[in-house]
């Protein structure tokens, strides 16, 4: 059974003095004060892993530390054993039990299983103390958005295909495995094919040339696929010595199967009829299938999801919103305003956004919200009179909200919002709430220190 809390790691507790250990002994006593925060977190993490005998494995509160520990210093989890290993200052935080550094797959296992409505219900409560503290009351706000981006390789119709074909060839080979000794799987390896059609697509130029190599590699995938469901048809009628690894077989395929399906069809359309696939139909990656395709103006292409971020008079981030798709700045205004009014039960006195955010209309409910002054960072038709009580206030908040560019960099440089790392919708969603608990935390052990 794991444990909530740590019983007993040392007597002292031992933080280098440096800038690191003194914010680390901060978000510590932080973590000391709200130990009802191990309740959210155990409700996510349960028995993961943990048998009823032997080693109790990590406590609640270690999962929780090592996770923090983790976003703060952007580690790898080999590096987080190392640093776990190596630094005093580090075990201290972590609060291990004596003589025990846990494997990176255990390390794995814990921090992955809280998700994001943990992460956000921890950075409430982080924001209550900073309300309490007097450091952070949410009446400025400035709002911007970003982009980060998913764990994929730049999508392309052939290196889709080429990752198509390599799937099915690893469920073919998987199925054979399971059908050892009770009946044969027949297929045919296009691999080889795939991959130098793959290639030729991109050394080639010309679409007339690409052409006749697009149909190659739809035919491979698309034979692939047939030995796969004709692979599926001979599990199913025989009864293999794992049924249950033949069960997760059959539900990869019925997970791959339609994204597959997906990119053959977009591919034909764009390459033989000429057709520009809307970007909501099509698919990027077989693997992060939730990955969004953002053009942010006339800027590159990412892949990944956009992000509406709003942060205080502090620096503490106050409110992250992971969007679906990429709606337009404008249409994310007043959202933003409502949760920061629910959040902290009023509007606040002034707000600043990008140009982006700019509109009649959202300059109106922000005024109806009683927000008494709104200053968006380009004009776009509206008056510095109808925006704020004067010039000089509209330049104060334009001002002002040019501090959430350095706010968005710091997270991106520091806390690895600008590529997420981890697979899957949820746990992308919890790598960015994690990564703002992580800068918060450090940020308000600063400011409650001065």
């Amino acid at each position: 059974m794991r444990e909530k809390r740590t019983v007993q790691s040392s007597l002292f507790e031992q933080y280098a003095e440096h800038e690191i250990g003194l914010e680390l002994k901060a978000m510590s006593d932080w973590l000391d004060q709200n130990v009802d925060l191990l309740d959210w977190v155990a409700a996510d993490v349960k028995q993961r892993n943990v048998e009823k005998t032997g080693r109790k494995g990590l406590t609640i509160e270690s999962v929780l530390r090592c996770a923090i520990l983790k976003q703060y210093r952007q580690l790898s989890y080999d590096d987080l054993v190392f640093c776990l290993m190596d630094s005093t200052s580090c075990q201290t935080f972590a609060r291990l039990s004596l003589a025990w550094t846990p494997k990176k797959s255990t390390l794995q296992s814990g921090i992955s299983a809280i998700s994001d409505v943990t992460w956000e219900q921890i950075n409430q409560r982080l924001l209550n103390s900073a309300e309490k503290a007097k450091k952070e009351r949410g009446q400025m706000l400035r709002i911007d958005s970003t982009v980060i981006e998913s764990p994929i390789h730049a999508p392309t119709d052939s290196t889709l295909l080429w990752d198509s074909v390599r799937v099915l060839v690893r469920l073919l080979k998987r199925a054979e495995a399971l059908a050892e000794g009770i009946t044969t799987i027949d297929y045919r390896n296009h691999q080889r094919v795939a991959k130098k059609r793959t290639r030729a697509i991109r050394y080639t130029r010309g679409q007339d040339k690409k052409a006749p190599l697009y149909r190659d590699l739809i035919e491979a995938t698309r034979k692939s696929l047939d030995y796969v469901e004709q692979a599926s048809i001979k599990l199913l009628a025989v009864m293999p010595f794992d049924p249950l690894a033949c069960a997760l077989w059959q539900s990869q395929l019925s997970y791959y199967k339609p994204l597959i399906l997906n990119v053959i069809d977009q591919t034909e359309r764009r390459v033989f009829q000429g057709e520009k696939v809307p970007a909501t139909q099509k698919i990027v990656s077989i693997f992060e299938e939730h990955t969004d395709i953002i053009v942010k103006g006339s800027r590159d292409v990412q892949y990944g999801h956009k992000l509406n971020l709003s942060t205080g008079r502090s620096g503490l981030i106050l409110d992250v919103v992971i969007e679906e798709g990429n709606p337009a700045d404008a249409d994310c205004f007043v959202p933003m305003l409502d949760r920061h009014i629910d959040q902290y039960g009023k509007a606040p006195r002034q707000t600043a956004a990008d140009g982006g955010y700019a509109s009649i209309a959202n300059l109106h409910e922000a005024k109806a919200r009683a927000v008494e002054d709104v200053a968006f960072h380009k004009k776009r038709g509206l008056k510095v009179e109808d925006m704020a009580k004067s010039p000089w206030v509209y330049r104060k908040l334009r001002n002002f909200r040019a501090g959430i560019e350095a706010g968005i960099s710091l997270m991106k440089r520091t806390y690895g919002l600008g590529r997420c790392t981890w697979k899957g919708l949820n746990h992308f969603r919890a790598y960015v709430w994690s990564s703002v608990v992580a800068h918060n935390l450090a940020l308000f052990g600063r400011l409650i220190s001065t």
